[in-house]
């Protein structure tokens, strides 16, 4: 089993916090605030060097009420992470 002093590279877990990490980061500059923030989908790149970190949410504008009978639409973002990093890309 490799330890993360030899291993520089960042495993899924990793990713997916960096993904998430980065889009909360960002909540404040937002015109809306993110509800129901999921992990949609994972993905490593065929070389290897980036996780593509895809993550759904509900965007509420500010003052929008919430309504049981309203249909919210999800958005997605896909993040690209940097393996060696964990730099959102």
């Amino acid at each position: 089993m490799e330890n993360q002093t030899t291993n520089k590279r960042i495993d899924v877990r990793g990713a997916v916090l960096a993904a998430k990490n980065y889009l909360q980061s960002l909540q404040g500059l937002l015109e809306y605030q993110i509800k129901d923030l999921r992990l949609e989908e994972v993905e490593l790149s065929e070389d290897r060097k980036y996780w593509l970190i895809t993550l759904g949410f509900i965007a509420n504008t500010t003052g929008e009420e919430e309504s049981f009978f309203l249909k919210k639409e999800r958005d997605y973002k896909v993040f690209k992470i940097n393996a060696e990093t964990s730099e959102v890309e």
